[in-house]
């Protein structure tokens, strides 16, 4: 659980890249602008970590040393809602080595997609991605990487599987599990659901009625604005792109009223620059209650 609110880059911002260094590096940088939590990306990983275990420890090493909460995506190439079997054995795969490499660096949790409907009905797909997902916990748990949580996200067009209520459901069902709480992808999915500070409480309300007052208070979540279709999500966009939205203006004043803990991982092109504008408008919600309790 964080002790805080935490933010930081959903992966490397192009000023460390433009730097040359190795990833181990990344949490003393973030400290130094003034964030602290990263999400490390394993997007392209296969069943196998493409990280060295030694870099691995080190960046968890570093990341204590410099309070940065670190967290991680796994592959884009995991699919638990998948029709043929190969396909979803090597999926598991690829998550568990998503899982293997989080353990190594002290990682949190492994956000990561789950699956297209493809045709089916949800609650087909829901029955797929809920065997495939015990598996998987089975799985971490005979080979000690229970430390670690799994985290479905919620996805951002009609055709993915990863509704509010489908990552919800899942969280209920399966051990090891909390939800990725994607607030640019729930206002795409639901076509701009995020227009007052109601909308978004309403969010908050169901989570903590269906998983319990921690999960609503420590959520781990994804941040920007978005551009979508009649379809859903199109592509993110920096926070200082105002024509879209959500709004985070409606998120911080419902973190500080609340008194949650999250983790947010700026995912707008901005990474560390936007991240640090989300936790400014926290830090000026928290000033503007202090003052109206004094």
């Amino acid at each position: 659980m964080a002790d805080r609110p935490r933010f930081g880059p959903a992966g490397m911002p192009l000023g460390f890249k433009a730097l040359k260094r190795t990833v181990d590096e990344m949490p003393g940088y973030l400290r130094a602008e003034g964030l602290d939590s990263f999400e490390y990306q394993m997007v392209r990983w296969g069943p196998v970590p493409q990280i060295r275990q030694e870099m691995a420890e080190r960046l968890g090493k570093n990341a204590d040393e410099n309070d940065i909460w670190l967290t991680a995506h796994g592959s884009y190439f995991v699919n638990l809602t998948a029709v043929k079997k190969e396909t979803l054995e090597a999926s598991k795969r690829r998550l568990l080595g998503c899982v293997a490499g989080a353990c190594w660096m002290g990682a949190h949790v492994v956000v990561f997609h789950p699956g297209s409907y493809a045709g089916r009905s949800p609650k087909e797909v829901f029955r797929v991605c809920e065997r495939a997902l015990n598996e998987v916990v089975e799985s971490m748990r005979s080979l000690g990487l229970g430390k670690v949580r799994l985290a479905p996200e919620m996805m951002g067009k009609a055709s993915q599987f990863g509704s509010l209520e489908e990552v919800l459901a899942l969280c209920e069902r399966v051990e090891l599990t909390e939800p990725n709480v994607d607030w640019a992808h729930l206002h795409a999915r639901d076509k701009g659901r995020f227009k007052t500070v109601d909308d978004v409480a309403e969010v908050m309300d169901v989570i903590e009625r269906r998983l319990g007052t921690e999960a609503l208070r420590n959520m781990h979540c994804h941040y920007s604005h978005t551009e979508f279709t009649a379809k859903g999500e199109r592509r993110h966009h920096n926070v200082d792109r105002v024509e879209f939205g959500p709004e985070f203006k409606f998120l911080a004043k419902l973190i500080v009223e609340r008194g949650l803990k999250p983790v947010i991982a700026c995912e707008t092109p901005n990474l560390d620059v936007d991240a640090l504008k989300l936790r400014d408008m926290v830090r000026r919600e928290m000033k503007i209650r202090a003052r109206g309790q004094a």
